[in-house]
Protein backbone atom coordinates (compact mmCIF):
# COMPACT_ATOMS: atom_id res chain seq x y z
CA UNK A 1 0.00 0.00 0.00
CA UNK A 2 1.13 3.31 -0.99
CA UNK A 3 -1.24 4.78 1.82
CA UNK A 4 -2.15 2.93 4.62
CA UNK A 5 -5.64 2.10 5.80
CA UNK A 6 -7.44 3.67 8.81
CA UNK A 7 -9.81 2.09 10.70
CA UNK A 8 -12.06 3.15 13.64
CA UNK A 9 -13.98 1.45 16.11
CA UNK A 10 -17.30 2.44 17.49
CA UNK A 11 -19.90 1.63 19.89
CA UNK A 12 -21.57 2.21 23.52
CA UNK A 13 -19.67 1.45 26.87
CA UNK A 14 -19.69 -2.16 27.30
CA UNK A 15 -19.97 -3.16 23.92
CA UNK A 16 -16.69 -5.11 23.88
CA UNK A 17 -14.27 -2.39 21.89
CA UNK A 18 -11.09 -2.86 23.27
CA UNK A 19 -11.39 -6.83 23.26
CA UNK A 20 -12.11 -6.72 19.08
CA UNK A 21 -9.74 -3.74 18.85
CA UNK A 22 -7.10 -6.12 19.89
CA UNK A 23 -7.85 -9.19 18.27
CA UNK A 24 -8.05 -7.33 14.99
CA UNK A 25 -5.12 -5.78 15.09
CA UNK A 26 -2.92 -9.41 16.28
CA UNK A 27 -5.04 -10.68 12.99
CA UNK A 28 -3.28 -8.10 10.71
CA UNK A 29 -0.04 -8.07 11.96
CA UNK A 30 -0.14 -11.98 11.54
CA UNK A 31 -1.10 -11.10 7.94
CA UNK A 32 2.31 -8.97 7.97
CA UNK A 33 0.37 -4.99 8.20
CA UNK A 34 2.50 -2.49 10.27
CA UNK A 35 -0.55 -1.36 12.34
CA UNK A 36 -0.71 1.39 14.74
CA UNK A 37 -3.02 1.21 17.71
CA UNK A 38 -4.41 4.08 19.22
CA UNK A 39 -7.15 6.14 21.10
CA UNK A 40 -9.78 8.67 21.45
CA UNK A 41 -9.69 11.10 23.48
CA UNK A 42 -5.95 10.51 23.40
CA UNK A 43 -3.20 8.66 21.41
CA UNK A 44 -0.74 11.84 22.45
CA UNK A 45 0.71 13.69 25.72
CA UNK A 46 -1.90 16.53 24.66
CA UNK A 47 -4.36 14.37 23.53
CA UNK A 48 -4.02 12.21 26.90
CA UNK A 49 -4.27 15.40 29.07
CA UNK A 50 -7.08 16.71 27.72
CA UNK A 51 -8.72 12.94 27.94
CA UNK A 52 -8.44 13.62 31.71
CA UNK A 53 -9.96 16.90 31.61
CA UNK A 54 -13.15 15.55 29.88
CA UNK A 55 -13.54 11.98 31.78
CA UNK A 56 -12.34 13.27 35.44
CA UNK A 57 -16.14 13.15 37.10
CA UNK A 58 -14.84 15.78 39.36
CA UNK A 59 -15.61 18.31 36.39
CA UNK A 60 -19.57 17.76 36.83
CA UNK A 61 -19.80 21.61 35.38
CA UNK A 62 -18.58 21.34 32.52
CA UNK A 63 -20.54 22.52 29.92
CA UNK A 64 -21.36 20.86 26.91
CA UNK A 65 -19.90 23.14 24.28
CA UNK A 66 -17.07 22.82 26.23
CA UNK A 67 -17.06 19.13 26.20
CA UNK A 68 -17.57 19.11 22.55
CA UNK A 69 -14.90 21.48 21.91
CA UNK A 70 -12.26 19.56 23.95
CA UNK A 71 -12.73 16.62 22.37
CA UNK A 72 -11.99 18.23 19.28
CA UNK A 73 -9.17 19.81 20.19
CA UNK A 74 -7.91 16.21 21.20
CA UNK A 75 -8.71 14.84 17.79
CA UNK A 76 -7.13 17.57 15.86
CA UNK A 77 -3.60 16.82 17.55
CA UNK A 78 -4.03 13.18 17.10
CA UNK A 79 -4.45 13.44 13.85
CA UNK A 80 -1.49 16.02 12.78
CA UNK A 81 0.77 14.33 15.23
CA UNK A 82 0.25 10.63 15.01
CA UNK A 83 -2.95 9.32 12.25
CA UNK A 84 -1.89 11.64 9.08
CA UNK A 85 1.87 10.61 9.38
CA UNK A 86 1.58 6.69 9.98
CA UNK A 87 -0.81 6.46 7.08
CA UNK A 88 1.71 8.68 5.01
CA UNK A 89 3.93 5.81 6.04
CA UNK A 90 1.69 3.20 4.52
CA UNK A 91 0.37 1.98 8.35
CA UNK A 92 -2.63 0.24 9.37
CA UNK A 93 -3.74 2.37 12.14
CA UNK A 94 -6.99 1.25 14.33
CA UNK A 95 -8.17 3.88 16.42
CA UNK A 96 -10.74 3.28 19.66
CA UNK A 97 -13.48 5.84 19.06
CA UNK A 98 -13.34 8.87 16.53
CA UNK A 99 -15.13 11.60 15.08
CA UNK A 100 -18.61 9.24 15.09
CA UNK A 101 -18.48 9.23 18.97
CA UNK A 102 -18.78 13.04 18.54
CA UNK A 103 -21.79 13.26 16.65
CA UNK A 104 -22.97 10.02 18.48
CA UNK A 105 -22.23 11.62 22.38
CA UNK A 106 -22.21 15.40 21.51
CA UNK A 107 -24.73 15.90 19.04
CA UNK A 108 -27.38 13.81 19.27
CA UNK A 109 -26.93 12.46 23.13
CA UNK A 110 -26.01 16.49 24.32
CA UNK A 111 -28.46 18.12 21.63
CA UNK A 112 -25.49 20.33 20.11
CA UNK A 113 -26.95 19.03 16.20
CA UNK A 114 -24.90 20.19 13.23
CA UNK A 115 -22.30 22.29 15.52
CA UNK A 116 -20.71 19.06 15.86
CA UNK A 117 -19.77 18.38 12.71
CA UNK A 118 -18.59 21.95 12.16
CA UNK A 119 -15.76 22.25 14.55
CA UNK A 120 -14.93 18.65 13.43
CA UNK A 121 -14.72 18.90 9.82
CA UNK A 122 -11.55 21.25 11.05
CA UNK A 123 -10.36 19.08 13.61
CA UNK A 124 -10.00 15.83 11.05
CA UNK A 125 -8.37 18.14 8.59
CA UNK A 126 -9.66 15.71 5.57
CA UNK A 127 -8.90 12.76 7.89
CA UNK A 128 -11.87 10.25 7.62
CA UNK A 129 -11.79 6.55 8.25
CA UNK A 130 -11.78 3.99 5.42
CA UNK A 131 -13.64 1.53 7.69
CA UNK A 132 -15.70 2.30 10.96
CA UNK A 133 -16.75 -0.90 12.70
CA UNK A 134 -19.80 0.31 14.64
CA UNK A 135 -20.48 -2.67 17.67
CA UNK A 136 -24.32 -2.41 18.27
CA UNK A 137 -25.80 -3.36 21.62
CA UNK A 138 -28.11 -2.01 24.13
CA UNK A 139 -27.33 0.48 26.63
CA UNK A 140 -28.84 -1.47 29.15
CA UNK A 141 -26.96 -4.56 28.53
CA UNK A 142 -23.82 -2.37 27.80
CA UNK A 143 -24.11 -0.15 31.20
CA UNK A 144 -24.67 -4.33 32.62
CA UNK A 145 -21.24 -5.29 31.66
CA UNK A 146 -19.27 -2.68 33.06
CA UNK A 147 -21.49 -2.30 36.40
CA UNK A 148 -18.26 -3.17 38.39
CA UNK A 149 -15.86 -0.78 37.55
CA UNK A 150 -15.39 2.95 38.52
CA UNK A 151 -17.29 5.40 36.15
CA UNK A 152 -15.87 8.15 34.47
CA UNK A 153 -17.80 11.54 33.66
CA UNK A 154 -19.53 10.28 30.12
CA UNK A 155 -20.07 6.90 31.55
CA UNK A 156 -21.99 8.17 34.83
CA UNK A 157 -24.31 10.11 32.24
CA UNK A 158 -27.62 8.97 32.48
CA UNK A 159 -29.42 6.35 31.21
CA UNK A 160 -31.80 8.11 28.47
CA UNK A 161 -28.16 9.89 27.71
CA UNK A 162 -26.78 6.58 26.33
CA UNK A 163 -30.04 5.81 24.81
CA UNK A 164 -29.83 9.09 22.69
CA UNK A 165 -26.26 7.99 21.93
CA UNK A 166 -26.89 4.67 20.70
CA UNK A 167 -30.02 6.29 18.74
CA UNK A 168 -27.37 8.69 17.06
CA UNK A 169 -25.15 5.58 16.16
CA UNK A 170 -27.86 3.60 14.63
CA UNK A 171 -28.73 7.03 12.36
CA UNK A 172 -25.03 7.49 11.51
CA UNK A 173 -24.81 3.38 9.97
CA UNK A 174 -28.36 4.38 8.21
CA UNK A 175 -26.50 7.45 6.72
CA UNK A 176 -23.01 6.48 6.04
CA UNK A 177 -23.45 2.79 4.47
CA UNK A 178 -20.28 3.18 2.84
CA UNK A 179 -18.07 3.08 5.79
CA UNK A 180 -19.58 2.05 8.38
CA UNK A 181 -20.01 -1.51 9.13
CA UNK A 182 -22.59 -2.68 12.01
CA UNK A 183 -22.05 -5.95 13.98
CA UNK A 184 -24.22 -7.40 16.23
CA UNK A 185 -22.05 -7.13 19.52
CA UNK A 186 -24.57 -9.50 21.71
CA UNK A 187 -22.69 -12.46 19.89
CA UNK A 188 -19.73 -14.21 21.28
CA UNK A 189 -16.45 -12.92 21.02
CA UNK A 190 -15.12 -15.60 18.11
CA UNK A 191 -18.37 -14.51 15.79
CA UNK A 192 -18.15 -10.76 16.27
CA UNK A 193 -14.27 -11.13 15.13
CA UNK A 194 -15.00 -13.56 12.24
CA UNK A 195 -17.16 -10.86 10.79
CA UNK A 196 -14.94 -8.29 11.50
CA UNK A 197 -12.18 -10.00 9.54
CA UNK A 198 -13.71 -10.59 6.53
CA UNK A 199 -14.93 -7.29 6.35
CA UNK A 200 -11.27 -5.58 6.49
CA UNK A 201 -10.36 -8.55 4.27
CA UNK A 202 -12.42 -7.84 1.81
CA UNK A 203 -11.12 -3.91 1.69
CA UNK A 204 -7.82 -3.73 3.26
CA UNK A 205 -6.82 -6.58 0.12
CA UNK A 206 -8.11 -3.84 -2.59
Amino acid sequence: MTRGFFITFEGGDGSGKSTQIALLRDWLMRAGYDVVLTREPGGTRISEKIRELILDPGNKEMADMTEALLYAAARAQLVSQMIKPALEEGKVVICDRFVDSSIAYQAYGRGLGDAVGVINTYAVDGCMPDLTILLRLDPEKGSSRIADREHDRIEQASDAFHRKVYEGYLELEKNYPERIFGVDASGTIEEIADEIQRRVRGIISH
